[in-house]
């Protein structure tokens, strides 16, 4: 079995974390999703609401399993027998930033890192803009995925 692990804070998952999990979810039997847990990081949601909200997105896709971790992405990928980090990649800056780190999980994890580059029309969007938007309270029910998210389902397809 093909297992993937895309991780994150994910403090919110946005549409462009769901882009990237719809996009890769061909590529693998399984993708597990997890959500990081820092306890030196101050967190808009806990790690249960995280969770729990990522899990509802995806509660009609039996490959896509979500699991909290506080330990390296490594670490986890060797639990969950993924030989693959997914990752998403808006801009030069994190590009750079996940070519590094790329070569550390293969180093020290001897896991591969498959870099996925962010739709054009959500290059924009990341977790920390929406936090301020709902801090301000502005609507950001366009930036985050529904439950049950109807494109989950239908990736195959693409």
């Amino acid at each position: 079995m093909k297992t993937g692990l895309f991780v994150g804070s994910f403090d919110p998952y946005t549409i462009g974390h769901h882009s990237v999990v719809r996009r890769a979810l061909p590529l693998f039997d399984k993708i597990v999703i997890g959500v990081g847990v820092n306890p030196e990081k101050k967190y808009a949601f806990t790690s249960e609401q995280r969770v729990q909200a990522i899990k509802e997105i995806y509660a009609d896709e039996p490959r896509i399993e979500v699991v909290a971790y506080a330990d390296l992405a490594i670490d986890l990928a060797q639990r969950v027998g993924a030989g693959f980090l997914i990752k998403g990649v808006r801009n030069v800056r994190d590009f750079e930033y996940e070519r590094d780190q790329a070569d550390f999980n293969r180093t020290m994890g001897g896991v591969e890192t498959l870099l996925l580059f962010t739709e054009p029309a959500l290059q924009g969007i990341s977790s920390t803009l929406v936090r301020e938007m709902k801090h301000f309270g502005k609507d950001t029910s366009a930036f985050v995925p529904k439950k049950n998210d109807e494109t989950t389902a239908n990736s195959e397809a693409e």
